[in-house]
């Protein structure tokens, strides 16, 4: 949009706004309330609700104000006699079809359509034709469909195509018959749900949560999404202790992903009040034994005698600290804390897929926010698989080449979906993504590289040109196949492409969704890494506190290196693979019973606030740490106050100096950690490191050239998306029931041959 000020004068008061501006986001920005029901920012214009009427001077007629841009000297009415009566004349006509059944409506409360016949009242309703009624119908095991609830609006196909590039839900016959469906009656998708969300009606509905529970019964907590390193911020609906649904609606929260979830974030949440939770801390007495309930006393003092036998043994080394991505930058911070002033150990780390301090330690540059992303001109991604693995990042992506005009250059040996967005896609061997880095951070490496690759040098100049002709912003974005050197390379390239119109920003894609707080807290700067602690176990390393569980590809083919040490203490919310060699098992609270701060992959700090009381006897992490120093002999000072360890976060951590919970309490307006930019320095030696790997690399590589389903990371089964019953049948390939009037839940049983290998983790 123009900077350029124009004037605009709107029920006869003057505003100076953006040339271009859409006229009905400017009449909301300065108080003029304009109703509508199919507009919606940042999609394609739609128009087919007539709602949003206004009288613009010297045209003869009404307009829809979500089509018009602004024009200097331009003279608006948005409200009159005349207006009024044609937007009551609409509502009347989207009402012909929809039933009077509010009182049992998951919607009633928060409906669109209800609150603006409730606004105006005194509708008439004329007509006398026989209502186009529909059965209501479950469209997927996520969604459920009430078609006459529907006023055609189209947002729900908007957004499946423009957001998630699917076309999955689509409108089908004509005129009067017209109805929103689904290609086979059946969806086959992501099963975002953000068809659901963005609904002005109740006609898409939450399958998961459906008839449970009213929106005025619910207490709203904005909070942070557990799962992807997006940090998409939604709002949780409790009561009476218990999480009942997550949504993103910006009536309670307008956060950097809007009103976007994915399937995890939005309905991947039963693991919370789910029965199989850890209830008590529990004692292993002896090895081999069971584990037996105890109260917290007991397991501290046993945990605390282990861990000190252990120093007592071996010393401080042997001991390891062992911390979750997952975990919040408090109990992080406070894991940190108890490894190196408390046990004077060096082996800490934090069990992430793989670190990115290589990357921060080198960062030539500003991280890209996902706004960034989205308003960007060029983007460079190298490995990954966003729309899967980080799907706000994947729908920026769409969306900043759709409706931005972004140019998207691929690298990857997989023909991923957002290839179908692609600009350029360089179709790579599989396990040369070193080789990319290599020759765009040197052109005299593009011939060894494109041969290792399997692409022509004139991809790699092609694609050195569209960085180095683009006027605006580069996002430079990439995924864990990417080695530490190359992570390196990554990280100083801002100083090769930065001039004068063009801005280089670097975006990581880490899968978890506190990897770049893990990293910020110092927690993945220990002498040891997660796979190198389970190899020492038993012989340099032989007692472990572990915060979380290791990743299952931490122990394939170790799978009873945990056994081999002399004491571990785990805390955890359900028991693991990790549990079952523990010798006091202490039970964590979740991040909806928990107060804290995530890092998301953009470098926003965003708050996590406690929605409901930890269940059973569960206990914040970094509770649970200070507690057992406190037992050890060392008082944390942390007076049992989150707010107070993010305090000691922002003195002892320049990246967050200043900050502190009130600064961070508007979602509208996220704060951005100040990473440490590092000048420009010699990169040879880690050059020549990844020039000697890509030389060794085969020339007769076989592509992949299948390009992989929709959901098949979403949808796999880790230790949280195993407690939504829902996600087993999508696991299982979505069967289409015999039939669609009742839940799938009760109509196909999952068995074991219909499942999809699990990865484990979410």
């Amino acid at each position: 949009m123009s900077t350029e000020l124009i004037k605009v004068t709107i029920n006869g008061k003057e505003f100076q706004v953006a040339k271009g501006a859409r006229l009905i986001d400017v009449c909301r920005e300065q108080g003029f309330n304009i109703p509508s029901f199919c507009y919606y920012a940042d999609l394609a214009l739609q128009a087919s609700c007539r709602m949003c009427l206004v009288r613009i001077e010297k045209m003869p007629k009404l307009q829809t104000s979500c089509t018009i841009t602004c024009t200097d000297g331009m003279v608006v009415t948005t409200e009159s006699e005349e207006i009024e009566k044609a937007q009551r004349a609409m509502v009347e006509f989207l009402l012909a079809n929809h039933p009077l059944d509010c009182p049992i409506c998951d919607r009633g409360g928060e409906c669109e359509l209800q609150e603006m016949a409730f606004d105006w009242g005194n509708l008439e309703e004329r007509f006398t034709e026989r209502k186009n009624a529909q059965p209501e119908k479950y469209l997927s095991p996520i969604v459920a469909n009430d078609p006459q609830r529907c006023i055609l609006c189209k947002r729900c196909t908007r957004v499946c195509d423009e957001w998630m590039g699917e076309d999955a839900i689509e409108a089908g016959g004509r005129g009067a018959n017209t109805v929103i469906g689904t290609f086979g009656g059946w969806l086959n998708c992501s099963e975002c749900g953000n068809c659901i969300e963005v609904c002005p009606t109740g006609t898409l509905l939450d399958a998961t949560y459906r008839h449970q529970a009213r929106p005025w019964e619910l207490q709203q907590t904005v909070t942070t999404c557990t799962y992807c390193s997006d940090g998409c911020q939604e709002s949780v609906g409790s009561r009476a202790g218990e999480v009942m649904r997550v949504v993103a609606r910006d009536r309670y929260v307008n956060g950097h992903n809007g009103e976007f979830l994915c399937i995890k974030g939005r309905f991947a949440h039963t693991f919370i009040n789910d029965e199989t939770r850890l209830r008590t801390p529990m004692i292993r007495y002896k090895k081999g034994g069971k584990l037996i309930p105890a109260t917290w006393d007991e397991a501290v003092k046993f945990a605390t005698r282990g861990l000190d036998k252990a120093a007592e043994a071996h010393g401080a080394n042997s001991i390891a600290v062992v911390g979750s991505p997952r975990l919040t930058n408090e109990s992080l911070y406070a894991l940190k804390k108890f490894a190196t002033e408390l046990v004077g150990t060096e082996n800490y780390t934090a069990t992430d897929a793989f670190s990115l301090s290589p990357f921060f330690q080198n960062l030539g540059g500003q991280i890209a926010t996902h706004r960034d992303i989205r308003h960007a001109k060029t983007i460079v991604l190298i490995g990954g698989e966003p729309e899967e693995l980080q799907p706000f990042a994947g729908k920026q992506i769409r969306q900043a080449v759709r409706n931005g005009g972004a140019k998207l250059v691929i690298i990857n040996s997989t023909p991923i979906r957002l290839k179908e967005r692609a600009t350029q896609f360089l179709h790579i061997n599989p396990e040369t993504e070193d080789a990319a880095v290599l020759a765009i951070f040197n052109q005299a490496h593009n011939e060894l590289a494109a041969r290792k690759m399997g692409v022509q040098e004139t991809e790699l100049i092609e694609l050195r040109r569209t960085i180095t002709n683009t006027e605006g912003d580069v996002v430079i974005m990439f995924g864990g196949e990417v080695s530490a050197e190359a992570q390196s390379l990554l990280a100083q390239m801002p100083y090769l492409f930065n001039k004068e119109g063009r801005r280089a920003l670097l975006h990581p894609l880490p899968l978890y969704n506190n990897s770049v707080g893990a990293t910020d807290m110092g927690l993945m700067y220990g002498k040891l890494g997660a796979t190198e602690m389970l190899d020492a176990a038993g012989d340099s390393v032989h007692a472990m506190y572990v915060a979380g569980s290791f990743l299952p590809q931490h122990l394939t083919g170790r799978e009873d290196s945990l056994g081999k040490l002399d004491f571990l203490v785990v805390q955890e919310l359900f028991e693991t693979e990790t549990t079952r060699f523990a010798d006091v098992v202490f039970p964590a609270a979740s991040f909806a019973e928990a107060d804290g701060t995530f890092t998301n992959s953009g470098g926003l700090v965003q708050r996590v606030r406690q929605t409901i009381p930890p269940v059973n006897q569960s206990k914040q992490d970094w509770v649970i740490t200070a507690q057992l120093s406190k037992e050890l002999g060392v008082d944390f000072g942390f007076q049992m106050s989150a707010s107070a360890v993010f305090g000691e976060i922002a003195e002892r951590i320049p990246a967050y100096a200043g900050l502190r919970y009130p600064l961070l309490k508007d979602e509208t307006n996220p704060v951005q950690v100040k990473h440490a930019t590092i000048e420009q320095r010699d990169l040879s030696q880690e050059s020549e490191a990844i020039r000697a790997r890509v030389e060794k690399m085969s020339d007769t590589a076989t592509k992949i050239n299948a390009t992989p389903p929709v959901g098949h990371e979403l949808f796999k089964i880790g230790t949280l998306t195993d407690k939504l019953p829902q996600m087993h049948l999508l696991a299982s390939g979505n069967p289409k029931p015999p039939t669609l009037a009742v839940s799938p839940l009760y109509q196909i049983t999952v068995d074991a041959g219909m499942k999809r290998e699990a990865i484990g983790g979410d």
